[in-house]
């Protein structure tokens, strides 16, 4: 910093003019002008401490500092509504998907389905088949839950008498199956199966089949609209 003295009838000394000028020309002094960025939310790299706009701002710095670049291989950041992972690829999220918490009773029926009909499916499979249980529960045409479009007469052959056998929950299959019920219930992955209400084995050709649009056929299943 510099000291101005002020005497009566005196200027400012020959001295102190040289400081002054040489500090201007050093570049080091941030002057207020028409061009210097408004101190904003949006420009958080500005100081947030006011000055007076005759006192000069030392900056010993870059205050800026260039971010480093991403790896092209990054997988997770954190999502605009919330803080549900995003990946490169399906099976990175369903990686990256918390499955230690204890499932509420909707998605552990999701999660059973996904398990029993195709556990041994690609992750794609397992996903198109969450998303038929999902899209008849928001249908109307079905029942509302899904729970009910799981336990309903004569949908899924792994439910008898009305009840779901229990998987094997030490099981990586287990795992990945919570992870599928997890994200087609937000709906963080795009499925080929779209808004698909059916699906069956390719080995089967069940005779209802032929009143439905097929939407896509994943590894052994085929499903329709």
């Amino acid at each position: 910093m510099f000291k101005r003295s002020l005497t009566a009838g005196a200027g400012i000394t020959a001295a102190a003019l040289l400081t002054f000028a040489g500090i201007q020309s050093s570049g080091a002094v941030a002057q207020e002008s028409d061009s210097a960025p408004a101190i904003t939310l949006e420009n958080p790299d500005v100081t947030d401490e006011i000055v007076p706009a005759t006192a000069p701002v030392f900056i010993e710095k870059e205050v800026a500092q260039p971010l480093p670049e991403q790896p092209a291989d990054a997988v997770l950041e954190l999502s605009s509504d919330d803080d549900a992972p995003r990946a490169a690829s399906l099976r990175e999220l369903v990686a990256a998907t918390p499955t230690d918490g204890a499932l509420s009773e909707e998605l552990q029926c999701l999660a059973g389905a996904v398990y029993f009909e195709s556990r041994g499916e690609p992750l794609d499979g397992q996903l198109a088949v969450a998303k038929v249980i999902i899209n008849r529960a928001e249908s109307g045409q079905f029942p509302e839950s899904y729970c009910s479009v799981v336990h309903q007469r004569s949908q899924f052959s792994f439910v008898k008498n009305g009840r779901m056998p229990q998987p094997r929950t030490s099981s990586a299959a287990w795992t990945r199956a919570k992870a599928i019920a997890r994200i087609a219930h937000r709906d963080l992955w795009d499925s080929e199966a779209d808004d698909a209400l059916y699906f069956h084995a390719k080995y089967v050709r069940p005779s209802w089949s032929r009143t439905k649009v097929a939407r896509a056929t994943i590894d052994s299943h085929i499903f329709y609209r």
